[in-house]
């Protein structure tokens, strides 16, 4: 299976009362330990041992699934041999996406369990909260899940990598995409009131510069626990907007998209990336209602009928059938974990014998690579003058049946 070998080692669950989710998971089995460099440094076999955080209960529980995605994958590396001879320890405890929750659940995996690096941290509040301790600490923070553009300074952070591209850096190529195609656009604007939407929101405006404030004609926003958001779609097709940018997480997304068809407002839609998946996002919301919607992408939807027989994708849904049987492989979240614990596995690879914390950061700042469930052409790159791991999109179109790109590779570095 191209690129892929991995380590898992179980831990046995010893331990009485009740059991973190990974820890349970450890008992059954499915558990696989994770990819952190021992402490200082961990000469010859021995473990790599590495912590996360993750939302597995709460209300961004649906996010779980890329914890265990991940423990799968470190699974299957482990049954390969390891890394360099070194087995997996991945040790995933529940934040609940509670930043308190998850400064206490950091500290343990640190102080507690000894782990080398975090790797994968879900969500900008909770990497935050955690942020200053973990660089006084000097403990690596490898490929987060959140595209907040407040890290990107690596020389400010260079304890920290991000791997998707940052939410304001695809802002702006909307912005700039707007500005070719529709220069007079009136736009109306639907985000998330939190650091995600605003830093996408921010992009859109620093890309449309001078003429943002003519541009853009309505911004409203929405609170993650909010039922609907039908309220707002209708006073956005009031505002008289012809373009709409759709700052949203899938649930939203999908709503927005019904409800604009319902009241017969057929803006130029425009969809951030993380919420554009055919599976969770356009089927429920109907194909039929969201044909024209155009998003940018990095990654390939497995959904997607152009990649029916594309390699990586092959052995993408090889990996789940065998791996992760009770996953969902049409999950673009799932898809995209795939790919940042590869990029991981590629970091621990490069390390050889030296899986000291400086070396981690050192070869995690060495990447040049294609990965296989990447869109053609978008490559995993990295250095201290770089913002994440990827820096490349495209824009694309939705034909009712599956996405079709149009126009070259989109730089996305601010």
């Amino acid at each position: 299976m191209t690129f892929l070998r991995q380590l898992t080692a179980l831990i046995p669950c010893a331990r009485s009362g009740p059991l973190t989710l990974v820890r349970a998971l450890y008992c059954t089995g499915l558990a696989s330990l994770m990819l952190a460099t021992p402490l200082p440094a961990q000469a010859g076999g021995g473990e790599i041992k590495i912590g996360n955080t993750m939302p597995y209960s709460g209300a961004a529980s649906a996010y779980g699934t890329i914890g265990r995605m991940e423990a799968a994958y470190f699974k299957m590396l482990n049954e390969q041999g390891g890394i360099n001879g070194r087995k997996i320890n991945f040790i995933s405890l529940d934040d609940g996406y509670n930043p308190s929750k998850t400064v206490e659940q950091t500290r343990r995996l640190v102080e507690g369990d000894g782990v080398l690096l975090m790797f994968s941290a879900f969500g900008t509040a909770t990497v935050s909260a955690v942020q200053k301790y973990l660089s006084d600490q000097k403990v690596p923070q490898l490929f987060f899940v959140t595209g907040a553009s407040k890290w990107e300074d690596r020389k400010q952070h260079s304890w920290m990598i991000g791997w998707q591209p940052t939410y304001h850096a695809e802002g702006m190529i909307f912005a700039n995409y707007l500005l070719r195609s529709r220069p007079d656009a009136r736009i109306g604007v639907l985000y998330q009131n939190d650091d995600y939407g605003r830093d996408y929101l921010q992009g859109l405006k620093d890309g449309l510069g001078a003429k943002a404030s003519a541009m853009i004609v309505k911004e409203l926003t929405y609170q993650v626990n909010d039922p609907t958001i039908d309220s707002q779609i209708v006073a956005l097709k009031a505002s008289g907007a012809d373009v709409f940018f759709n700052v949203t997480t899938a649930k939203f997304a999908a709503q927005a998209i019904r409800k604009s068809d319902e009241i017969g407002w057929k803006p130029l839609h425009l969809i951030n990336s993380i919420s554009s998946a055919v599976a969770s996002v356009l089927e429920p919301a109907g194909l039929d209602k969201s044909v024209g919607l155009i998003t940018a992408a990095y990654g390939k939807d497995p959904t997607d009928p152009q990649f029916r027989d594309d390699p990586g994708v092959r052995d993408y849904f090889d990996f789940m059938r065998k791996y992760f049987p009770e996953g969902d492989a049409t999950n673009m979240q799932n898809a995209i974990t795939y790919s940042r614990t590869m990029t991981l596995a590629l970091v621990l690879r490069q390390c050889g014998d030296d899986v000291s914390r400086d070396n981690i950061m050192r070869q995690a700042n060495r990447l040049d690579r294609e990965l296989p469930m990447l869109l053609p052409g978008i490559r995993v790159r990295t250095g201290i003058d770089r913002p994440s791991a990827i820096t490349e999109m495209q824009l694309q179109r939705f034909t009712g049946r599956s996405w079709e790109r149009f126009g070259g590779l989109v730089g996305v570095r601010n």
